[in-house]
């Protein structure tokens, strides 16, 4: 079974929190701090790997978590950052953050994005030593990393797709032209997943096949497998359209060629302006001449579009369709996946972090309450224990270095008042 489709929850690491300690000596009766600063922790990173064909590694493990950084210690000892989660994933994935937007197109083996970053550590007490503040007992804690839950598609790295309805002989095309070996039977929808494989022409030049299962009337709005199937066409190149020439209980071929365009054209992606060529299978079944009527019939249809005629099981017109498949595939393009970085380096998305400054602001919440929003303030009380005097009285420093204080004052605060950041509710006395 081929595995194209998975969620994943990730967990970057979190950032070790900073220390409080003294330094402690013979003959040093009143060392200064020297609390260590916590070590940063470990981003979750999805690496593209050629060598891998599905998600199938993701089929039993939904949270992936990264490891934490590590906590400072005493004699400025930093505590170590976390390693890195790196995902490895096939060539062809496309990575979807529904929460936040943002998209990841790996296609190139080893190309790399970076899906969740691992939170900052935080300051050892040494850090806050002042000249009126020389014995600062309280240490910054590490920021959470962040966390999402990512959609995993992937989409099939392949040059050619060969597309037709059920049991048009897809898969036995695909075991002649190269040496896929998918499952071959007549009845209809024997193929429930795409095979690739792989062709060579004289000069040594090779492209991949896939044969893309059976479309059915409705595939493009999901019906059966639809979406999933023609998911994989997007990345083709060239379309091989395989029509079965003496199709069961009296169907009309050209009917079933109309019915697939129609399906590719409402799916989108430009899959109906996509290069083709339409084949007709299974020509050992018809006299020659009624076979060239058929031929001639379709290309005068399509306005003198090239039109071939083979058989699988024979062999005939295999050389012609390969010589045609080589000639018509359009060079790749070397196009820059969304991942964040464009050609020359720039981010074509940018990650703003919050500051100390702006990103703030003030609203009443009751007759001695105060709420303060933004993402700025609960970093701060985010990295502080509200409950230590020390570090209650540096998140009032802070507070009014920012002007929130300014604010809070202009408001009407009063000391004792109420302040609420988050999740946090505190009383305030401003010294």
């Amino acid at each position: 079974m081929l595995y194209d489709r998975v969620t994943i929850e990730v967990q970057a690491g979190g950032g070790g929190n900073g220390c409080v300690s003294f330094r402690r000596e013979a003959h040093v009766p009143r060392g200064g701090p020297d609390g260590g600063d916590g070590g940063r922790g470990g981003d979750v990173v999805l690496v593209a790997d050629a060598n891998l064909r599905d998600l199938a590694a993701f089929r039993g493990k939904r949270h992936h978590p990264a490891q934490r950084g590590g906590h400072g210690s005493g004699a400025q000892r930093h505590g170590a950052a976390g390693e890195d989660l790196v995902l490895a994933v096939p060539a062809g994935t496309v990575v979807e953050d529904p929460e936040q937007g943002v998209t990841h197109d790996l296609r190139r083996d080893g190309q790399r994005a970076v899906v969740a970053r691992g939170g900052s550590g935080g300051r050892g007490n040494r850090r806050f030593a002042t000249s009126t503040r020389q014995a600062p007992r309280f240490a910054e804690q590490g920021l959470s990393g962040e966390q999402a839950t990512l959609e995993l598609r992937l989409k099939l790295l392949a040059d050619v797709g060969i597309v037709g309805a059920p049991n048009a002989g897809k898969s036995s095309l695909l075991r002649r032209l190269t040496r896929a070996q998918p499952k071959v039977g007549d009845y209809p929808f024997t193929t429930l997943e795409p095979a690739l494989g792989t062709v060579e022409d004289p000069e040594g030049r090779q492209l991949v096949l896939a044969d893309i299962p059976g479309l059915i009337e409705g595939a493009a709005a999901g019906a059966g497998l639809g979406h999933e199937f023609l998911a994989h066409v997007e990345r083709t190149r060239l379309l091989v359209h395989l029509v079965d020439i003496a199709p069961p209980a009296g169907g009309d071929p050209w009917d079933d060629l109309v019915s697939v365009r129609d399906e590719l054209r409402l799916y989108g992606a430009g899959l109906a302006e996509r290069p083709a060529i339409v084949v007709l299978s299974k020509a050992d079944l018809m006299p020659p001449a009624e076979v060239e009527a058929q031929r001639r019939e379709f290309a005068g249809r399509l306005g003198g579009e090239q039109v071939l005629a083979v058989s699988s099981a024979t062999g005939q017109g295999l050389d012609e369709l390969r010589h045609t498949i080589f000639a018509n595939t359009p060079p790749p393009e070397d196009d820059v996946a969304v991942t964040g970085e464009a050609e020359d380096g720039v981010a074509e998305h940018a990650v703003f972090r919050p500051t100390e400054r702006g990103g703030w602001r003030v609203v009443p919440a009751g007759a001695r309450s105060f709420r303060i929003e933004g993402p700025a303030v609960e970093r701060l009380l985010a990295r502080h224990d509200i409950d230590n005097a020390e570090s209650r009285d540096y998140i009032e420093e802070r507070l009014r270095a920012m002007g929130v204080m300014k604010d809070l004052d202009a408001k009407g605060f009063q000391p004792g008042d109420e302040v609420e950041i988050g999740a946090v509710t505190f009383e305030l006395y401003p010294g």
